[in-house]
């Protein structure tokens, strides 16, 4: 099933297609998100622009998917709004953010009240190929147009082909760990 075909509400009936005979049980939601806090992860900005609007968010739940051909995965909650935009724009940039940029990671994490293109009033943004958003001073920015999104659970995870890979200065990244944005 492609993107195009897919409802927002498709994997929300049992959250899991179950593979095997027996039903999956999971952990209490509460320890999990305990777990993933200790979790220590990258902070990017996924950043789109397009027909939808022009807005971003901050994500830790990103990751390469493969080099053949260059493909990412982002994860954005459904009932974000970021979400509906990311889909009808149909392409995004991962900005991974150096630890310099903590106030953007909080400016697109929601925590300023600023919303959609306003949020892009702080740093210097630029475009490459697909026309998202790019942080000039992000320490990399994938510039992705999506291939395909799968809904799990509470979120989408969109795949994107690379259009276009920027390197940054090179610095400490901005990684979130224990709530709380470190530098590594």
């Amino acid at each position: 099933m492609s993107w195009f075909d897919q409802r927002p509400d498709d994997a929300m009936d049992g959250a899991f297609t179950v593979v095997g005979p027996e039903s999956v049980r999971t952990a209490d939601p509460k320890a999990f998100r305990e777990a993933m806090s200790r979790l220590g992860a990258a902070v990017h900005v996924i950043a789109t622009a397009g027909p939808g609007g022009k807005t971003g968010a901050t994500a830790t739940a990103v990751c390469s998917v493969s080099d053949a051909p260059p493909t990412v995965l982002v994860c954005l909650n459904r009932g974000s709004q970021t979400n509906p935009i990311v889909t009808e724009n149909g392409v995004f940039c991962v900005n991974t953010l150096g630890d310099a940029h903590a106030e953007i990671a909080d400016i697109f994490a929601g925590r300023t009240g600023l919303q959609g293109a306003d949020r892009f009033s702080t740093g210097d943004w630029m475009v490459l190929t697909t026309g998202s958003p790019v942080l000039a001073s992000a320490v990399i920015a994938f510039d992705c147009r999506i291939v395909e999104v799968r809904a799990v659970a509470s979120h989408n995870v969109f795949f994107g082909a690379v259009e276009t890979v920027r390197l940054g200065p090179v610095g400490p990244a901005l990684v979130y760990h224990e709530r709380a944005y470190k530098r590594v």
